[in-house]
């Protein structure tokens, strides 16, 4: 039974977008594993709270992310 857990930066992904990353998640498992593991894969999103996560030396927010998606250095 695979456990899959993306971690993320809270408020960085809609609650759409987070649905979407599972079931595509789910769908990349079961397009390796076969279709008998689609009822048994787990996939969690867990979210960080801004300022616990960094890269660099430094903290991100989620404004930071979303300025580094949108081609914007953080």
């Amino acid at each position: 039974m695979p456990l899959v857990t993306i971690e993320v930066i809270k408020d960085v992904f809609t609650s759409n977008q987070k649905r979407d990353l599972i079931e595509k998640v789910t769908n990349a498992v079961v397009a390796v594993e076969g279709e008998a593991m689609r009822g048994v894969t787990w996939v969690r999103v867990q979210e960080i709270q801004q300022g616990d996560w960094g890269i660099g030396g430094k903290t991100l927010t989620a404004a930071d992310v979303h300025a580094l998606a949108s081609g914007k250095a953080a």
